[in-house]
């Protein structure tokens, strides 16, 4: 019985873990939701992942996505799209996908409305080439 519950815990924990690879170029999951961008009292100060907080720089924050994992961003209003990289963390009860900073949201154009509807394409942790 043990031989049959460590190897099916095994089986799992070696299936599991090749399923969640996010290195690859294609998309690993679109997730469509709301977004918001910083306020100006971030920048300068420490991110989640320990980095400094730059409004000019193309970073997200994210409770869903790990550090490191790259995001292609699209306004549904204007399909104008950005790339960012998840470098921080939300507070635990915001309801957004994903907070961008201001060039990103300057990007997509959601800067006069302050929050877009946006389709998230989960990239993984190596930046795909742009299209």
């Amino acid at each position: 019985m043990k031989k049959y519950l460590l190897f099916t815990f095994s089986f799992f924990t070696f299936y599991f873990s090749k399923a969640q690879d996010t290195t690859t170029v294609k998309t690993d999951k679109i997730v469509y939701g709301i977004a918001s961008f910083y306020s100006d009292k971030f920048n300068g100060r420490k991110t989640g992942s320990g980095e400094i907080f730059n409004q000019t720089k193309f970073t997200a924050a994210s409770n869903r996505f790990s550090f490191g994992t790259w995001l292609k961003v699209t306004n549904l209003r204007n399909n104008k799209t950005v790339w960012v990289r998840v470098n921080d963390r939300m507070h635990p009860k915001m309801k957004r996908i994903v907070d961008i900073t201001r060039a990103a949201a300057q990007k997509i154009g959601m800067i006069n409305a302050g929050i877009a509807k946006v389709k998230v394409e989960v990239y993984g942790k190596t930046k795909p080439k742009e299209e």
